[in-house]
Formats: structure tokens, C-alpha cells, sequence
């Protein structure tokens, strides 16, 4: 009998060694995103924005156009760009200290203005780049680097619910929220994924996926511990599904 093959590195994707962390998502999502556009068949109008963060050299991994921006700018690098060249697809890829810190209010505005660009917001809850202190995302009573005892919701406030706050403003045409901590849900994030840019080509408007992913070694964990941390805690703050768009 022939071997099948049912797997193949995509086109857009290129053949280096990794610097992720064992356990790390960021891999994952960076193959979703490639084998989503390689479908699509937009390499060549694709342009990327590279985060500041563990992210920050993704464009060693992506064989399209990449350009990197300020600590928590990409919405609005992304939102030039896409207004001198509204042909191209556009889209930042950002961590939650990117996004949901620093990069609040560019996230919050091209959002509300609608700004047709897809945004692929990577969640582990932490800074990792920078060793692994608390993030807007970090979970109430979790350990990070500066917050040995966990955080206090008094101290330190609640986590922040992104994907929350943009589900309710009009210039919003999709969102939702997955995970790649199990085969089931790298699935259903390669559907969403695949979603929000289809909405960009669409032209409908902004578009965006939050992507829970895996720390183990920022989070002292082993890998599967971080699946499991995820199962029983982050899903359980941070509830995986649609939270803009039609749901059918």
C-alpha cells in the first residue's frame, strides 16, 4: 500500500528552527495562520505586523511581507498601511502585554472605527518575552514574577476581558475566542482564523481571533500542565466561542 500523505509544511510558512519555548503556542498559531492563507491564496497581498514580545521575530517563520512595530502599535501601523494599500490583506499578530496594555487604546479606536484589518490576539495570561510578570490577562490569585502571591484583585484589579470590550462597539464585524491547547480546538482555531480573514477580504470591517495559548515555562508548569491549566482555569474566565458576528 502507498503512503498517503496527509500532512505537508505550508507554503508560506518557512522551514527554520524554532526559539519558542517547549510548550509554547506561538508555533502553532504561526502554522495556522500560513496554512489559512495559503488556502486562501493571498501570500502575495498579504502583509503581516510583527509584535513586540515573544512574537517579535515572526517574521523569521512567515514567507510573506512582515513589518515590525512600536511596543503596542500595530492597529495603527496596520491601519496605515491598509488605507494606503486597501487592495492588500492586513493584520497584526499581538500578545496580550502588546495588545491589552500598551496597545489598548490603537487596539480600542481601529476596532471602533471599523478599520478593515484582522487582528490574531495571542492570550497565555503573562509576559513571557520578558521573563514572565503579570499581564492584563493574568488570572486573579495566579503566580507570576510580580505577583509571587498571586494576583489580588484588589491590588493589581481584575483580569481584562478584551475580546468583551470590543464585542460591544459597531465598527466590530467578528470576533471570537479559541484555544490550541487540544487537537479539537487548533481546529476550531484554524476555522476562526480562517473566519476573520474572510472578513477582512470581504470588506466588512474589523475582525479579530483571541487565540488562548500555553506558557508552560513562564507559568512553572510542565506541558501538560499548562493543558491543563487552561482547561481548568483560563476557559473558565476566558469562554471559548463567537462573540461578534454571526454565530451560524
Amino acid at each position: 500500500m502507498t503512503a498517503k500523505n496527509i500532512f505537508t509544511r505550508p507554503k508560506s510558512l518557512r522551514d527554520v528552527p524554532t526559539h519558542y519555548c517547549p510548550g509554547c503556542g506561538h508555533g502553532i498559531v504561526h502554522s495556522l495562520i500560513c496554512e489559512v492563507i495559503d488556502e486562501l491564496n493571498i501570500r502575495e497581498k498579504t502583509i503581516g505586523i510583527a509584535p513586540v514580545g515573544c512574537a517579535v521575530l515572526a517574521y523569521d517563520y512567515w514567507d510573506f511581507d512582515v513589518t515590525e512595530a512600536a511596543h503596542g502599535r500595530p492597529p495603527a501601523v496596520a491601519t496605515g498601511i491598509k488605507r494606503i494599500l486597501p487592495s492588500n490583506i492586513v493584520f497584526t499578530y499581538q500578545g496580550d502585554g502588546d495588545l491589552a496594555a500598551i496597545g489598548t487604546a490603537e487596539t480600542i479606536h481601529a476596532a471602533n472605527r471599523g478599520e478593515n484589518i484582522t487582528t490574531i490576539f495571542v492570550n497565555n495570561g503573562i509576559y513571557g518575552m520578558t521573563g514572565g510578570q503579570m499581564a492584563p490577562t493574568t488570572l486573579l490569585k495566579q503566580k507570576t514574577k510580580t505577583t509571587p502571591f498571586g494576583r489580588d484583585k484588589i491590588r493589581e484589579g481584575y483580569p481584562l476581558k478584551i475580546s468583551e470590550m470590543l464585542a460591544v462597539l459597531d465598527g466590530v464585524a467578528y470576533l471570537e475566542r479559541v484555544s490550541v491547547h487540544k487537537p479539537a480546538n487548533v481546529r476550531a482555531a484554524k476555522r476562526a482564523i480562517k473566519r476573520a480573514f474572510k472578513t477582512q477580504i470581504e470588506k466588512k470591517g474589523f475582525s479579530m481571533v483571541e487565540v488562548i495559548s500555553m506558557c508552560p515555562v513562564n507559568w512553572g508548569t510542565s506541558c501538560e500542565g499548562a493543558i491543563k491549566w487552561i482547561e481548568d482555569n483560563i476557559i473558565k474566565y476566558y469562554p471559548l466561542g463567537i462573540l461578534r458576528g454571526d454565530k451560524s
